[in-house]
C-alpha cells in the first residue's frame, strides 16, 4: 500500500468535511448531500482521484460510522421519549414501511413489472438512512417533539423494514413458484440476534463506563464499546445498526450514573462520516439512472408518496400535532446501504431479475442520498424549534 496517496486524501477530505460544516452552516444545503455530491465527482464517475487503497477501507468506515449513529439513536429512546412518544413512534414507522410497500409495489406491478419483483422492490423501498437523517436533524438545530420523534422512529423502523423484505421473498418466491420460508427465520435471527447481542453488551457497559471519570465515559469507553459491538455483530451475522441501537438503548436508560450516556461518541463521529460518506458518493455511479427511465421515476415517486401517506396517516393514528403529520415523510426520504443490500439479497434468490433488482435499487438510491438529507433538513426548520 502507498501511504502517501492515502494520507494526502485524508487530508483533503477532511478539509472537504470542513468547508461542509462552513457551507451547510450558511445555506439550506446538508453538509451530507454535500459530501456525497463531493465523492460523486471525485469518484469513478467523475476525476476518478480517490486512492484505491482508501476506497478499500469503505466497508469498515460504514459499519463503524453507522454503529455510532445507531448508539446516538438508542440513546434517544429513554423511557422518558418512549412514555412520551412511544405510541407515535410505533404506528408511524409501521404505517410508513406499510404503505411504501403497497405504494410502490402496487404501482410497479400496474405498469407492467412482474409481480414478485414489484413486491421486492417494494420492500427494498422501506429502507432509511438513518446516518443522513440524524446528521440532517442535528444541523437543522431543532429541538422538541418532531426532532425528538423522528429520532425514535428512524431507530426502529430498519426493524420493521427487514421484517417486511423477508415477508416479501417469502411471498415473491410463493408466487414465482420457489417459496422458502427459511427467510423469515433468517429475519427473525436478525432481528432478535442484534437485540440480544445489545442487551448483552448494553448491560454490563451501562455499569461499568463512566466509574473512572464521575460522570462522563471516556472517549476510549465509548469508542471501545462501539467497536466491541460492531464485530460482534459481524460475526454473528446480525444487524450492527440493530445492536447498535439496543446497546444505547441499554445504557442510556440503565446507566444513571451518567450525565449523557456516551456523550463523547458526537465529538468524533463526524470524521467517521465525512470519510464515509465521501467514499459512499465515489461509489455511486448518476449515469445509471437514466437507463431506468420511466419504471425508475415511478419508483422514486411512489416511494415519495408512500413516505408521505404514512408518515401522514401513522400521526393521525398517533394523535400527534396535525401540523406535523405532513413533515414526516419527508423527513424519512433518505435511503442508502440497508436498502442496497436488500437488494443484493434478493438479485441472489431471483438472478432472471437481478439487473433490475440491483440496478434500479443502486441507481436511485443516488436520488434519495441527494435529496433526502435536504428533504429532512426542510422538514425539521418548517416545523420548526418550539413545537414542545
Amino acid at each position: 500500500m502507498e501511504f502517501g496517496p492515502v494520507l494526502i486524501a485524508l487530508g483533503v477530505l477532511f478539509l472537504v468535511g470542513l468547508a461542509a460544516d462552513a457551507i451547510g452552516e450558511r445555506t439550506w444545503l446538508p453538509r451530507v448531500t454535500l459530501l456525497l455530491i463531493c465523492g460523486i465527482a471525485a469518484g469513478g464517475a467523475g476525476l476518478d482521484v480517490i486512492p484505491a487503497d482508501l476506497s478499500a477501507f469503505y466497508d469498515i468506515l460504514s459499519v463503524t460510522a453507522l454503529t455510532m449513529v445507531a448508539f446516538l439513536l438508542g440513546n434517544a429512546l429513554t423511557g422518558e421519549t418512549l412514555r412520551r412518544h412511544g405510541r407515535a413512534i410505533l404506528s408511524i414507522s409501521i404505517m410508513v414501511v406499510l404503505a411504501t410497500v403497497a405504494l410502490v409495489a402496487t404501482g410497479l406491478w400496474l405498469m407492467g413489472v412482474p409481480a414478485p419483483v414489484a413486491l421486492l422492490l417494494g420492500a427494498i423501498a422501506t429502507a432509511t438512512d438513518p446516518a443522513a437523517t440524524q446528521d440532517a436533524l442535528r444541523q437543522s438545530g431543532a429541538r422538541g417533539a418532531f426532532p425528538n420523534l423522528l429520532r425514535g422512529i428512524v431507530a426502529v423502523d430498519d426493524a420493521w423494514g427487514v421484517l417486511a423484505f423477508a415477508l416479501a421473498v417469502v411471498v415473491a418466491g410463493g408466487i414465482a413458484g420457489g417459496a422458502d420460508i427459511a427467510h423469515l427465520g433468517r429475519a427473525l435471527w436478525e432481528i432478535g440476534g442484534a437485540l440480544g447481542l445489545g442487551l448483552l453488551v448494553g448491560l454490563p457497559a451501562a455499569h461499568l463506563t463512566g466509574r473512572l471519570a464521575p460522570g462522563e465515559p471516556q472517549l476510549t469507553e465509548a469508542l471501545g464499546v462501539v467497536f466491541l459491538t460492531a464485530g460482534l455483530a459481524l460475526v454473528a451475522d446480525v444487524s450492527f445498526l440493530l445492536a447498535g441501537m439496543a446497546a444505547g438503548a441499554v445504557i442510556a436508560n440503565r446507566a444513571h450514573h451518567h450525565e449523557r450516556a456516551f456523550h463523547e461518541i458526537e465529538h468524533v463521529q463526524w470524521p467517521f462520516m465525512i470519510l464515509f460518506f465521501v467514499l459512499a458518493g465515489a461509489s455511486l455511479d448518476p449515469a445509471r439512472i437514466a437507463t431506468f427511465g420511466l419504471i425508475g421515476a415511478a419508483y422514486v415517486v411512489l416511494r415519495i408518496g408512500g413516505r408521505l401517506a404514512g408518515g401522514w396517516i401513522g400521526g393521525t393514528l398517533a394523535g400527534t400535532p396535525a401540523a406535523h403529520r405532513p413533515w414526516y415523510g419527508v423527513a424519512l426520504l433518505p435511503q442508502a446501504g440497508v436498502a442496497v443490500g436488500m437488494a443484493l439479497i434478493a438479485a441472489r434468490e431471483f438472478p432472471d431479475h437481478a439487473d433490475l433488482i440491483l440496478g434500479l435499487t443502486v441507481a436511485t438510491t443516488v436520488i434519495f442520498e441527494v435529496i433526502g438529507p435536504l428533504a429532512t433538513l426542510l422538514a425539521a426548520r418548517r416545523v420548526g424549534t418550539g413545537d414542545g
